[in-house]
């Protein structure tokens, strides 16, 4: 049995698909969390899910955008934390709308010519989990993927 210590303030990410917890800290840009402890905990049992990951992050309340968090995998449950107590438990939804996560690949997109433009895209199906580009429409399919374009 491994035993992680406690957190103060911050996250524990569960339910993580087995083998995803570096990709998820990698696409959350976690490595930039400086003077933030961080344990990635991988290929853990798990009665509903077989085997699972789990991140623990100990950073402030707010840190972390939920809604890249939910882009990447909203089967994730996040545990906020305060003085080493679940405070919160959160079920995360597919945004809506995200901002500079990915990348239009339509050639002719007005992204692709005006690179100060942010990548916005919008979900245009949620059952389907499909996003279209704001600007020109292009499709892009969400996470059933196991990694970011």
């Amino acid at each position: 049995m491994i035993n992680v210590g406690a957190i103060k303030e911050g996250y524990v990410l569960d339910h993580i698909q087995a083998g995803m917890a570096l990709q998820i800290y990698n696409d959350l840009n976690l490595k930039s969390f400086q003077n933030c402890p961080i344990a990635i905990i991988t290929n853990v049992s798990s009665k509903t899910m077989g085997r699972k990951d789990i991140l623990k992050v100990e950073c402030p309340i707010g840190t972390i955008d939920l809604d890249v968090l939910g882009f990447l995998d909203h089967n994730i449950t996040v545990n906020v934390i305060e003085n080493e107590t679940i405070v919160e438990k959160k079920k995360l939804q597919l945004p809506k709308q995200i901002k500079n996560v990915i990348q239009c690949k339509n050639p002719r997109c007005i992204t692709s010519i005006e690179q100060e433009l942010d990548q916005i895209f919008y979900l245009s199906n949620e059952e389907k989990e499909i996003y279209r580009c704001k600007y020109c429409d292009e499709k892009y399919r969400s996470h059933k993927r196991n990694k970011l374009n």
